[in-house]
């Protein structure tokens, strides 16, 4: 399932004419582990989570949520915009199949109609982004006005300040 990701995430890159380069580490997809062995300070990383909103019974809506590393995702905020009557993380199965990476790879990209992009405005703020490349043992780094560019996302205020 990776593989198959991470090339779709290298072709698009490549097709785009984005400046990144690629960093190969021990396999850890935990934004604050694997933060140091690439590099970065914590709040250069995107981190990425699956939700799962519902809309009354009927109606499952599912977003990938993209804040700083630092931060993490308000889903009280993502289930007010999105009329929620219910939030949660979607379940690893789900979030696997949706994003075709496997948790702690997940891409600040979505390659799935049924995955809804929504950025946290202070991903603006980082001028190089860190994430990993849909494998455990590979990030990226990319510029984020490349990233951007090629993801177009939608901007909500969607994090919050981490509490350790």
């Amino acid at each position: 399932m990776e593989n198959t990701t991470y090339d779709k995430l290298i072709s698009l890159l490549d097709e785009h004419g984005a400046s990144y380069r690629l960093i190969d580490h021990p396999a850890e997809g935990r934004t604050d582990i694997v933060s140091p062995m690439r590099g970065n300070e914590v709040g250069h990383a995107a981190k990425c989570m699956v939700l799962m909103v519902k809309q009354g019974k009927k109606v499952t809506r599912y977003v990938l949520a993209v804040v700083p590393g630092d931060r993490k995702v308000d889903l009280a905020a993502v289930r007010a915009l999105l009329d929620g009557t219910y939030i949660s993380f979607a379940n690893a199965e789900t979030a696997e199949r949706l994003s075709g990476c496997v948790a702690g790879t997940i891409l600040p990209f979505s390659f799935d109609p049924a995955l809804q992009l929504i950025v946290d405005p202070g991903i603006r703020d980082i001028e190089e982004l860190y994430f990993n490349a849909a494998r455990l043992d590979r990030s990226v780094a990319l510029r984020t006005a490349d990233y951007l560019a090629i993801a177009q996302p939608r901007f909500e205020r969607i994090s919050q300040p981490a509490t350790d």
